[in-house]
C-alpha cells in the first residue's frame, strides 16, 4: 500500500474545513449565543472571537454535545491556519503534500482538542445510552471522527490511524441516514469515505476492502452534492471538498465555479481569493 498516496488522498478532503461557513450564518445578528454565529466567525478566519461564542452558547446548553465538539473544530482549525496548511497545493498533487514542511503543532491546543472532544463524546454517549436513536448525537459522534482523522492526517502523518477514524465516522453516519435520511449533513461523512477510498489504485482499494473500508469515488462525490445542496452546518464545507475533487479531475471551471461562488457568499474570508488566483496561474 502507497502511503504516500493515501496520505494525499486523505488531506484532498480533510484539510481544508477552514475555508468555508455554515450555511445559515451568512447574517448573524442576534444579541443570544449562536453556533451559527461561533461557525460564522470561526470560518472567516476570526479564531478568539469564535471561540468566545462556543463559551457563551455551552453556559447555556452544558448538556448539548454541540458545544465541545464546535470548540474543539475551532481549535483544530486555528492550529491548522497557525501552521499554514490551509492551501490547496497540498491537497491537489501527491509531491505537494509529500513535501510539506514539518509541522510543530503546539501540545497545549492538542490537550485542549482532545478535551473538547472527549467531552463530546462522553455526552453523546449519555444521550445514546437513554436512546440508541438520538439523532443529533450520532452527528456528534461522527462529527468527532472527523476532527480525529484531521489532526492524524494532517498533523501527525498518521494517514492509516486517520482512516480508522474515518471509518468510524461512517458507521455513525450510516446509523444517522438509516433513521432519517434528510439529516443532509451526515452524507458529508459517507461522502468522504467513499471519496477516499475510491479514489485509491485497484490493488489498494481491494487490500482496503480486506480491512473492512469500502468505497467509491463517484459515490462520495454524489454524496457531498446532497450535502453541499441540502446541508446545513457543512454545506459550504462540502461545496469546497467538491471543488478540490474537481480539481483532481482536472475539472478546472467546475472547481473555479464552487470557489467563486463561496467567495461571493463570504467575502470576509481572504482565502477563496487567494485559491482563485492560485488555481488561474496554475492549473492550465
Amino acid at each position: 500500500m502507497n502511503r504516500n498516496s493515501m496520505a494525499a488522498a486523505v488531506a484532498a478532503i480533510l484539510g481544508a474545513l477552514a475555508l468555508c461557513p455554515p450555511a445559515s450564518a451568512a447574517d448573524p445578528s442576534a444579541d443570544a449565543p449562536s453556533l451559527d454565529r461561533g461557525y460564522h466567525l470561526l470560518y472567516s478566519l476570526h479564531f478568539p472571537e469564535a471561540q468566545q461564542e462556543f463559551e457563551r452558547w455551552q453556559q447555556g446548553h452544558p448538556q448539548d454535545p454541540m458545544g465541545p465538539v464546535s470548540e474543539a473544530a475551532g481549535l483544530l482549525f486555528s492550529e491548522f491556519n497557525r501552521l499554514g496548511v490551509l492551501e490547496s497545493q497540498f491537497y491537489v498533487k501527491d509531491s505537494s503534500f509529500d513535501s510539506r514542511p514539518k509541522l510543530q503543532p503546539d501540545p497545549a491546543i492538542k490537550a485542549r482538542f482532545d478535551a473538547d472532544l472527549s467531552r463530546a463524546e462522553d455526552l453523546s454517549r449519555a444521550l445514546l445510552a437513554k436512546d440508541a436513536n438520538q439523532k443529533d448525537a450520532l452527528f456528534v459522534m461522527a462529527l468527532c471522527s472527523g476532527l480525529r482523522a484531521d489532526y492524524a492526517a494532517m498533523v501527525e502523518k498518521r494517514n492509516l490511524a486517520s482512516l480508522g477514524y474515518i471509518k468510524q465516522g461512517q458507521q455513525y453516519a450510516d446509523k444517522l441516514i438509516a433513521l432519517d435520511p434528510n439529516y443532509f449533513d451526515a452524507y458529508l461523512a459517507l461522502g468522504m469515505s467513499k471519496y477516499i477510498i475510491g479514489s485509491q489504485t485497484a490493488p489498494v482499494r481491494w487490500l482496503l476492502r480486506l480491512g473492512g473500508y469500502a468505497g467509491d469515488k463517484h459515490e462520495g462525490v454524489h454524496d457531498l452534492q446532497l450535502t453541499a445542496e441540502h446541508g446545513h452546518y457543512l454545506a459550504p464545507f462540502a461545496r469546497l471538498l467538491l471543488a478540490i475533487a474537481y480539481l483532481r479531475d482536472k475539472d478546472k471551471p467546475g472547481a473555479r465555479a464552487l470557489l467563486a461562488g463561496l467567495q461571493h457568499d463570504f467575502p470576509d474570508n481572504p482565502l477563496f481569493g487567494k485559491e482563485i488566483n492560485r488555481l488561474d496561474s496554475s492549473y492550465p
